[in-house]
Formats: structure tokens, C-alpha cells, sequence
């Protein structure tokens, strides 16, 4: 189950004016829950996106990116059950096409609509009961749909994933709402699986490009489950300016400065969602790497650590078996390491303290903080200023079920 997880209540997800979402069962992978929806934008919305690094891009990443290099989207259209990916000139097809009925649905373009898919690789798009099914999508569209929008968008999610916040910025109450898919082939390295974040704040669209660069790289960018970045990674920032406040056209404003706050908070919190939710996860894991020369050498290090399948399982079984950790960080590949300088904990529990057994470690006191679903893992390289955080989870036997099954 989830690691202190549970799905958000329907009543805390607050709408955003200018959006809506529509919900449809299209019986893509299975007929008893939605698997299609579709986000309607009202015009004048900016939106930022950052899309997989994945050299294998899903046909729909390819499709989105040209249709938003076009125009302005209007329309995003999302479909669980099917990645459309690595379906050569027919995935791309496919992907137009869905974008074409939502035109003709809409009475728009078929270039204002970016489309998303999730799902298994390798197989080819439903089309026709994705085209029989939106009609109910657009049907329903309303301003209240995220509850339903998070749970459609699910895969091998075991918890919807969505959150909202309020803030005050001059005078006018902002509104942030997000929600976000992931569970399994998790290495984002860019934003996520596909996570949606919607404000009513008015924001210029450099402004809004830079704040969900910035919150991606410390929320989105910061997760692994298994080290594996998926072909159809993406990460969409609307903002709506419905809320009345003055446009926001540089991020040094004390107005921005709030805004981008929330929205990191939201990125991040939607962020651990997914690691909690990760696939077979029993244990929550925060791997802090610090006094690095830079903050990539740091990040080096403690995503060497939370890929490592032995840590992983070592977590898994609450083993406090502290070779392994030590194993990774000298496998990180930083140059000019030094051994001696280095420092390990395990949680508060000092493990390795100048590249040496710490004096008052005990396996007692190992055993008391792997016992613990949230643990922290500390690396002290005193190399310099910098510092960086990753967060991960374990790996335990039902990861393995539910990917060797994940066809079946």
C-alpha cells in the first residue's frame, strides 16, 4: 500500500476559473473505469509544458510539441491505458487524429489541442473508441471535474493523486490546483509522468515557463522509483489570469515570488505522491547529499544511492545492512574523492564518520530507524557549500508482480 498516502478528498480540490475538465470511458484497457479526459482552456490562457528527454518520445509528446510550437492550446487531451509510444508514423497518426476529433467536437483546430497518453508501449491507439467516447467527455466538462480527472488518468496507481492551494497576492485570492500520474518507471528527468497544474494568476508566459522549470527541478526532478524515464513524460502550467491581480511579467516581484512558492509546493507534494504510490513502495526514502563542490556532483551521488537495487531491497527487508550505502557512494563516480571526509547517516544515526566505521554505531540503533516507513539517508562528502536532496523508495517483491504482470 501507499507509504502514508491517502487519496485527497473531492471537497479540498478547488476549481480554477477558466478550466474544465471532461471525463469519459473510452474501454481503452478495461471498461470499468474512466480512462479519458479532456482539459478545455479558456482563451487567453498561458501555458508552460516541459516534455520527456527520452529519445523514444510517444507519437503524442511529438504531436503536442508541434501543435504548441502552432498555437495556443485550448484543449488537452489525455488518455490512460495506452502510451502510443514507439508506433512509428501510425502512433502519430493516431495522436492527430484524436487531436481532429476534439476540433470537431469544439469548433476549433486540431493544432489547438495537445494530446497525452499513458499506458503500455508498443501498441497502437484505440482511436475509434477514443473518438466514440468524447462526445461524454466534452459533454461534461465542468469546472469540478479534478477529483474524477486524477482518478482517470491513473495506470498502476494505487492513489489518485491531486492537490490544491490559496494565496493571497495583492488583494485578489490566487488559486492552485494539480494533479499528477506515476507510480512505476519513474526517472522523470524533465517533470514527471504527466502531472497538470492549473492558477487562475494572470502570468506572462516567460514568467510561467521559468517558475515550472524552476519547481520541476526541485520537485518533479528530484524522484526516482526504478531509474527508468518513461517515453511520455509531461508536465503542463496553466495559468488562467481569471483572478483579476496585475499581470505578472517579471518573476523578481514579491507577487511572483509568492505564486512560484505555491506552485512549488504543489509540484513537490504531487512529486513525493508518486513515490509513496510507487510501485510495491513500503518505505518513503529522502536522500540528502551535502557539502558537495556542486549541486551535481551531489545529486550524483544520491541518485547512485537510490538506484541501487541492494539499498533498495536492504530497505525493504528494514536491514540495516549500511555496506551497501557505503558501496554506492564510492561507486558514484565524483572525481578526487576522499574517503576520509566522508560521513554516512542513517536517519539521526551516524554510520560512517571519516571513512571509517562510526565509534557508537550499534546495529540496535540501525534496526530502530529502518523499522520506520520514512527514513533519511545523510551523505556528508565536506567538499564544499553545495547541497542536494532525491527522494525514492524501496523495492519489494510486489514491484517485480506487478511488472512482470503489467500486460497480463
Amino acid at each position: 500500500m501507499p507509504v502514508n498516502l491517502s487519496t485527497p478528498k473531492q471537497s479540498v480540490l478547488l476549481p480554477i476559473a477558466g478550466i474544465k475538465l471532461g471525463i469519459a470511458n473510452a474501454g481503452i484497457k478495461s471498461i470499468d473505469r474512466a480512462d479519458l479526459v479532456l482539459i478545455q482552456l479558456d482563451e487567453g490562457t498561458t501555458t508552460a509544458t516541459i516534455y520527456t528527454q527520452n529519445a523514444f518520445c510517444a507519437a503524442p509528446v511529438t504531436i503536442a510539441k508541434r501543435h504548441q510550437h502552432e498555437t495556443s492550446p485550448r484543449y488537452l487531451l489525455i488518455n490512460s491505458g495506452n502510451a502510443n509510444a514507439g508506433t512509428g508514423e501510425a502512433g502519430l497518426q493516431a495522436a492527430q487524429d484524436c487531436c481532429q476529433a476534439v476540433a470537431d467536437l469544439a469548433n476549433s483546430t486540431s493544432n489547438a489541442v495537445l494530446p497525452f497518453s499513458t499506458g503500455v508501449i508498443g501498441q497502437q491507439l484505440p482511436v475509434s473508441k477514443i473518438k466514440q467516447a468524447l462526445p461524454d467527455a466534452y459533454q461534461n466538462l465542468t469546472t469540478d471535474n479534478w477529483f474524477a480527472a486524477a482518478h482517470a488518468i491513473m495506470t498502476t496507481d494505487i492513489v489518485a493523486k491531486a492537490i490544491s492551494k490559496q494565496i493571497q497576492i495583492g488583494g485578489k485570492t490566487i488559486t492552485v490546483t494539480g494533479m499528477a500520474k506515476g507510480s512505476g518507471m519513474i526517472r522523470p528527468n524533465m517533470a514527471t509522468m504527466l502531472s497538470y497544474i492549473a492558477t487562475d494568476a494572470a502570468v506572462e508566459q516567460s514568467v510561467l515557463d521559468n517558475m515550472l522549470l524552476n519547481a520541476s527541478e526541485q520537485s518533479f526532478n528530484r524522484i526516482t522509483i526504478d531509474g527508468d524515464t518513461s517515453t511520455n513524460d509531461a508536465c503542463v502550467l496553466m495559468a488562467t489570469g481569471k483572478a483579476g491581480n496585475d499581470v505578472m511579467t517579471s518573476g523578481d516581484t514579491p507577487a511572483a515570488r509568492a505564486l512560484y512558492k505555491v506552485i512549488a509546493d504543489v509540484s513537490q507534494q504531487l512529486a513525493h505522491a508518486i513515490v509513496r504510490d510507487g510501485e510495491g513502495a513500503t518505505k518513503f526514502i529522502e536522500i540528502q547529499v551535502q557539502q558537495g563542490i556542486d549541486t551535481e556532483e551531489c545529486r550524483q551521488v544520491a541518485y547512485t544511492i537510490a538506484h541501487s537495487p541492494l539499498v533498495k531491497t536492504a530497505m525493504f527487508a528494514s536491514d540495516p545492512n549500511w555496506g551497501r550505502i557505503l558501496a554506492a557512494v564510492g561507486r558514484s563516480g565524483i572525481d578526487n574523492f576522499d574517503l576520509t571526509k566522508v560521513a554516512i547517516y542513517l536517519g539521526d544515526i551516524c554510520l560512517v564518520k571519516g571513512g571509517e566505521p562510526a565509534e557508537n554505531y550499534t546495529e540496535q540503533k540501525g534496526q530502530q530507524v529502518m523499522d520506520q516507513d520514512e527514513i533519511t539517508i545523510k551523505v556528508t562528502l565536506d567538499r564544499g557549500d553545495a547541497n542536494d536532496t532525491v527522494w525514492t523508495c524501496d523495492f519489494s517483491y510486489d514491484y517485480v508482480k506487478i511488472n512482470a504482470e503489467y500486460r497480463t
